[in-house]
């Protein structure tokens, strides 16, 4: 269990990985969104984990000794750990030991509010503390297995707590898929409404409900932090150049190395992207990061099958964006992995270039609108002032 405010030393390894991250800044934000003070940082390069101790023991005794020298009470990795490494570090530095998938859980059962939201996160939850028995459960070593069993120490009560887990898994599950159905009833009124249908995308913190609230005057909550979204919101979208309203969707925001198990536990909230009709892929602008950023949420994309539906790049947060770094036109084209893609810069926080936006998602509206007419191979048509916006 991770503690309020507790000072935590965050650690790093660099594999090689092209995404490493040297200033832990990421890392350390997920560290303050959690209620945990960053005292201190280190990172080391290694070609592959050590099997016991992950860093080493050498590795490890520095981190004891700075762990020490300012006092951290907690360290956090920003790789992910098995539970034999994990318990290892604990033994070695003396310290409650965690890992990124863990803080990312702690977060996630912070922010979660609806009842769908709370079962996800329990659901990952449960599933990650089910292969950390083998550290959480040391005081079951002063238990013996029943009559006539030759198991090691405990080995009747782990087996029972692995069962309840198993168990509460099963029941997690049953009500997730109870859910699901309910959203697939949802999506199938919109179907026959003819409904077209736009969810925003993105890493996390890039603006996507802020730019929600702007778009169609709501209150979700918005915050400049990390993961401030969990559960999808569904709003109406009147757009007048189409005489239309269109159903926009926020859904939670992405991250590098998202556990596998928050993307098993959210399917049924990303599948509101999966069956979308159109993709906002909403982007940090004033982020220098913003194409790994990007790389990754697409890879999270095709993870759940949604890499096949359209998407318009929105580059948020154009007013944080330096000066000398300004676009020159609001509204061009991207490349991206040679595919060249629809983009427009907006601010939602100022409302620069949400007109474009607008004006954007009604051409695409009505070009993807089921009972149109028109030529589905012919491409997309703008009216020419729409491309010569300048910030």
């Amino acid at each position: 269990m991770l503690k309020d405010t507790a000072p935590a030393l965050l650690v790093g390894v660099d594999f090689g990985a092209p995404h490493f991250d040297g200033e832990l800044q990421e890392l350390g934000l997920l560290a303050e969104t959690a209620g945990l003070r960053p005292v201190a940082r280190m990172t080391c390069k290694r070609r592959a984990p050590d099997a016991a101790l992950f860093v080493g023991s050498g590795k490890a005794d520095e981190i004891k000794f700075m762990a020490e020298q300012h006092g951290a009470q907690e360290i956090l990795f920003d790789q992910s750990l098995s539970p034999a490494q994990q318990r290892n570090l604990e033994r070695h530095i003396g310290l409650p030991v965690n890992d990124r998938t863990l803080i990312i859980l702690e977060i996630f059962g912070q922010r979660a509010r609806s009842h769908e939201g709370k079962l996800q996160v329990e659901l990952a939850r449960l599933q990650y503390l089910s292969t950390r028995l083998v550290r959480r459960w040391s005081h079951l070593e002063r238990q013996r297995g029943g009559i006539g069993t030759r198991g090691g120490p405990g080995e009747t009560q782990i087996e029972l707590d692995r069962r309840m887990i198993s168990d509460a898994i099963k029941r997690t599950k049953e009500r997730l898929q109870k859910v699901k159905k309910q959203r697939q009833t949802q999506r199938k009124q919109r179907d026959r409404r003819n409904a077209f249908t736009i969810s925003l995308v993105g890493y996390t913190n890039s603006g996507k409900t802020t730019l929600f609230n702007a778009l169609v005057k709501a209150r979700a909550y918005a915050a400049d932090q990390l993961f401030a979204t969990l559960d999808t919101t569904t709003r109406q979208l009147y757009l007048g150049e189409a005489d239309r309203s269109v159903s926009l969707s926020d859904t939670v925001g992405f991250i590098r190395d998202l556990p596998h198990g928050l993307i098993d536990a959210f399917e049924a909230t990303l599948q509101e992207a999966a069956d979308a009709d159109l993709l906002l892929h909403v982007v940090d602008a004033s982020n220098s990061d913003f194409p790994e950023q990007m790389a990754e949420v697409q890879r999270v994309l095709a993870e759940i099958g949604a890499s096949d539906v359209p998407q318009l790049l929105v580059f948020n947060k154009l007013d944080a964006v330096p000066s000398e770094k300004q676009p020159v036109t609001l509204h061009d084209q991207y490349d991206q992995d040679g595919v060249a893609m629809e983009r427009l810069f907006v601010s939602a926080r100022s409302g620069a270039g949400l007109a474009q936006l607008r004006q954007s998602l009604a051409a695409r509206a009505v070009r993807l609108n089921p009972s149109d007419d028109q030529d589905d191979s012919k491409p997309l048509e703008f009216p020419a002032q729409w491309l010569d916006d300048a910030p």
